[in-house]
């Protein structure tokens, strides 16, 4: 059968195949299938496990010979052999393994760099009558951030979607990097609600200059102080994505709040949206009196400016551009004080 990463788990679970091929170029998820394989062969009783790092001079018949072979310390055992392409008697070998397949053993293939053409073939084709075939892929934008939600659950988080999105845009595709970050959010946050402030609050936690702090001084008009925690932000090694999203969300609630004003709309459905707090909603009417709503909307296309520059797709600083729309702000709010 041919199946999916995210179905291995139920496949095991109904039972093991006689062989596995794991391929694709992923390779956090590939190393993942692997493991996930391994632990539940070990619990069927497969506890011996043989290795065999197949390079252009290996010896099949070493499959064969290992496959005949009784095993030493139990009665069943992994043969776990290791390639980047089979070559015509790596495929003959498995070809044949699958012909005689022995219940006391599990084959389990890991070939990262094998092709669709490989796995047309007919001893993939073989290996997919009798056993299991999964190709790992990279993920999609959405498929990452749904592999991501799931996996904040495993690790007993309720994320909301804008701080999954966060990670996702830190992560740029990187399942590992991913993983290592849901390991540290481990480290610090009890199970439960995981919001973009819980995570953005950590990054601040650990900076000298408050992250929190740089949108209200900056609408207070302290030009030079805004322009410090900017500077001190980047100094202290905070990532400019967290930096860019704690103000961009900031003027997203602004913009959509002015445009429900300019309606004559009330702005509770705008700060349950944004589960904006009690205590923010106060500032946020403030600062609504305080800037024009056109220049909200100015901002907000400059935050896709820095947006386009952290990602290399416009040659710019975007920690510059960064400063450069906050001290924009901060001089707005004293013209609009005086």
């Amino acid at each position: 059968m041919n199946i999916r990463f995210h179905q291995l788990s139920a496949q095991l679970k109904r039972s093991l195949a006689p062989v596995y091929l794991l391929c694709g170029e992923e390779p956090f998820q590939l190393g993942e299938a692997a493991q996930l394989v391994r632990k539940y062969a070990q619990k069927q009783g497969f506890i011996e496990r043989e290795v065999f790092d197949a390079d252009s001079h290996f010896d099949w018949n070493q499959l064969a010979q290992s496959a005949e072979a009784m095993s030493l310390f139990s009665s069943r055992k992994v043969i776990e052999v290791r390639v980047n392409k089979l070559g015509k008697d790596g495929g003959a070998a498995v070809q044949a393994y699958c012909k005689r397949p022995c219940a006391d053993n599990l084959l389990l293939i890991i070939a990262p760099e094998l092709g669709w053409k490989e796995l047309q073939s007919v001893w993939a084709k073989a290996v997919e009558a009798i056993g299991v075939v999964l190709e790992v892929r990279a993920l999609a934008a959405a498929e990452f951030e749904t592999w991501l939600t799931d996996r904040l659950k495993t690790a007993g988080f309720h994320p909301e979607p804008e701080m999954v999105a966060l990670l996702a845009e830190r992560a740029e595709g990187n399942l590992l990097a991913a993983a290592q970050e849901i390991e540290k959010l481990r480290l610090v946050h009890p199970p439960g609600a995981l919001t973009l402030e819980d995570v953005l609050g950590n990054v601040a936690d650990n900076a000298r200059y408050d992250l929190y702090a740089l949108l209200p001084t900056a609408l207070a008009g302290d030009r030079a102080r805004a322009q410090r925690i900017v500077w001190g932000l980047q100094a202290e090694g905070s990532a400019v994505v967290l930096v860019l999203w704690a103000v961009s969300r900031e003027l997203r609630v602004l913009a959509e709040a002015a445009g429900a004003l300019a309606r004559r709309e009330p702005l509770e459905p705008v700060f349950q949206t944004h589960r904006v707090t009690r205590a923010r909603q106060e500032g946020i009417s403030q600062t609504l009196r305080q800037l024009p709503p056109a220049l909200v909307r100015q901002l907000l296309r400059q935050c896709l400016e820095v947006d386009l520059a952290i990602k290399g797709q416009a040659p710019a600083d975007p920690w510059q551009l960064l400063a450069r729309m906050i001290d924009r702000l901060a001089a707005a709010a004293i013209r609009r004080a005086g």
